[in-house]
């Protein structure tokens, strides 16, 4: 998958009572790629709401999930964007274990670009496009 790769440890508290991931919690790992993949592109949320003046939001999510993961997995968050209309654009993720490679759940995430002060849907910056989707490179 191309895009952007980010590592996360399984804590205890990220556990239910038999030891397993907590279902929401895969959410929140997901949550936190993002957030680190725009970081890369050097694009904080801090920034993002008082430079730019937008947020993003979940509109929609699909997870399904294939195997548990439990406390001190080492998991990868895999996400790669697609681009949607003008004000919105879908992350694809998927969790893994790298120790064996098993797939641990794969989400569909829909998010739309807001304006921070108006949470009203408004074109993504063109500079954050940019940095999600760069130009394919062209062939000699």
């Amino acid at each position: 998958m191309d895009g952007f790769s980010f590592l996360v440890r399984v804590y205890y508290e990220d556990t239910d009572a038999g030891g397993v991931v907590y279902h929401a919690n895969y959410l929140r790992f997901m949550e936190r790629a993002r957030t680190e993949w725009l970081r890369k592109l050097g694009f904080s949320q801090r920034e993002l709401r008082e430079r730019l003046r937008v947020l993003f939001v979940v509109r929609g999510l699909r997870v399904d999930y294939r195997a548990p993961a439990r406390f001190d997995d080492e998991l990868r968050v895999d996400s790669r964007a697609e681009r949607g209309r003008r004000a919105s654009l879908r992350f694809l993720q998927r969790i893994t274990r790298p120790a064996d490679e098993t797939l641990i759940c794969e989400a569909e995430v829909g998010i739309v670009c807001v304006d921070a002060m108006r949470f009203r849907p408004t074109a993504l910056p063109a500079e954050i496009a940019a940095g999600l989707f760069p130009p394919e490179s062209e062939s000699p």
